[in-house]
């Protein structure tokens, strides 16, 4: 059965399970203190948000969003499917982002991916849908798992915060990659995307910066979608 993050209580009983079953995230509990629930719209909206906001500052990504949003009412996949490139252009989007738009509206209208459903799929596979979709990298299909749809075991293994976490929570020698990432989060199943909340706030705390959300996403990157992305 899948574990969602739908409130703070869910997501503090999920933490106060994992420093149970592994002594080695105490110390980091203690340094990071409970993490705040972080969640955002569901749905092609709330994945659209994501995209639209990547390789961008936050101040520039919410103005493109606030016009997108002012553009189309209701702001879904159809307006999207049906909106002119060179509109979409005019709001602020580059020709990348609306290329990875279209075919994610043109998809859903066709009714080949339903992203509601993922909340209810394994973890992994439901990453594996979303990066067969084109633009989208396993660090937004991560992003979009846990924070659009609360999937409690989604784990964002190529964001760059949580890796530098993990490296200095574990004592690790260097930082690992996302391949690496995949072994170190097993002991943490089902319960990985509480984790990443645990390793955010770790982050946040000996850095004195805000780690969420900070990663790359070497697919997005090579059609110069999401080469960094910035906090949420």
């Amino acid at each position: 059965m899948t574990l969602h993050l739908n409130s703070q209580a869910d997501l503090e009983e999920a933490i106060r399970t994992l420093l149970n079953q592994d002594p080695r995230l105490q110390p980091v509990f203690e340094v990071a203190g409970m993490p705040a629930l972080r969640r955002r719209e569901p749905g092609f909206q709330g994945l659209a948000h994501i995209v639209c906001g990547q390789q961008l500052s936050t101040a520039s990504a919410a103005a493109i969003w606030g016009r997108l949003t002012a553009a189309f009412d209701p702001f879904d996949h159809d307006s999207l499917r049906r909106a002119r490139a060179d509109r979409l252009g005019r709001l602020g989007l580059s020709a990348a982002k609306i290329k990875t738009l279209k075919n994610l509206a043109r998809e859903i209208a066709a009714e080949r991916v339903n992203l509601d459903v993922l909340a209810h799929e394994d973890a992994d596979a439901a990453h594996h849908t979303l990066v067969s979709l084109h633009g989208i990298g396993p660090w937004t299909a991560d992003v979009y798992l846990l924070f659009c749809l609360g999937h409690g075991d989604a784990w964002p293994a190529g964001d760059l915060a949580v890796q530098e976490a993990v490296k200095i929570g574990l004592g690790l020698k260097t930082r690992p990659t996302a391949k690496e990432m995949a072994p170190l989060a097993e002991p943490w199943r089902p319960m990985r995307g509480a984790a990443a909340h645990l390793w955010w706030s770790y982050y946040r705390a000996i850095k004195k910066r805000e780690g969420v959300i900070a990663g790359t996403d070497k697919k997005s990157a090579a059609s110069k979608n999401i080469p960094v992305a910035k906090r949420s």
